[in-house]
């Protein structure tokens, strides 16, 4: 609940701001399920209005939220997902289609849907699928003219690095440039036990330009204004 206390503060900020989408970092309810030795601990139901009634707090009626967590499926599989959460619903899900570079609990997603908050349409991919551009294109073939990447690059201590952020960042550029996107990534930042997390949260524009950008290990709240595409465009 902590999670939710911290999302429902940026939310009120973002209201106050006008800002109409907030993205949050991935598995940022409960954590990542590959790093638990109790997996399925904090997965959610989707089916049943589980997650719904834990993302209540976060009600708003301008800001659309994107809230990483595990998903606890029909068939008892847990998946990586992303919830698109608009006016006290569940406007949509994706789940992560490569769970990880090695081995993961989850299952992999397959579907690469498009969402609406207001007249921007928009993708979202979590953290490991940015590395598949297949995964953009297919979004902005769809009308996308931004992708948000909730992120959690956390590793533990010994295995961090700060190539891991470099890494992200320029697939960030590619990802915009390639594809005429926004590109909005959200990322964990700072350490959590056995875990250390740079971060890598930035913002880029359909031009590859750095727009906004956290510093290292900080928490903070990145904003741009994103033009809508004309008709035509």
């Amino acid at each position: 609940m902590n999670a939710i206390q911290l999302m429902k503060r940026r939310v009120r900020e973002c209201e106050m701001d006008g800002v109409s989408v907030l993205c949050c970092a991935e598995a940022i309810l409960g954590g990542l399920a590959d790093f638990s030795d109790q997996p399925g601990r904090f997965a959610i139901r989707t089916s049943d209005g589980q997650l719904a009634s834990v993302l209540a707090p976060l009600t708003s009626e301008m800001v659309t939220s994107i809230i990483g967590f595990t998903e606890l499926g029909c068939n008892g599989a847990l998946y990586n997902a992303a919830a698109v959460f608009q006016y006290g619903r569940v406007a949509g899900l994706c789940r992560k289609i490569h769970p990880a570079l090695r081995r993961s609990v989850y299952s992999p997603g397959s579907e690469t849907p498009v969402f609406r908050a207001g007249e921007l349409t928009f993708g979202v991919v979590i953290c490991n699928d940015s590395n598949y551009p297949e995964l953009a294109r297919r979004m902005a073939v769809q009308g996308a003219s931004a992708l948000f990447i909730p992120t959690n690059n956390s590793l533990p201590n010994q295995r961090a690095s700060l190539k891991v952020n470099a890494a992200a960042r320029s697939r960030d550029v590619a990802l915009a440039t390639e594809n005429r996107l926004w590109v909005i990534r959200a990322d964990m930042a700072g350490c959590n036990g056995n875990l250390t997390c740079f971060g890598c949260s930035q913002i880029i524009d359909p031009q590859g330009n750095v727009v906004q950008r956290a510093g290292i290990g900080q928490e903070d709240l990145l904003v741009a204004n994103i033009p809508l595409k004309k008709v035509g465009e």
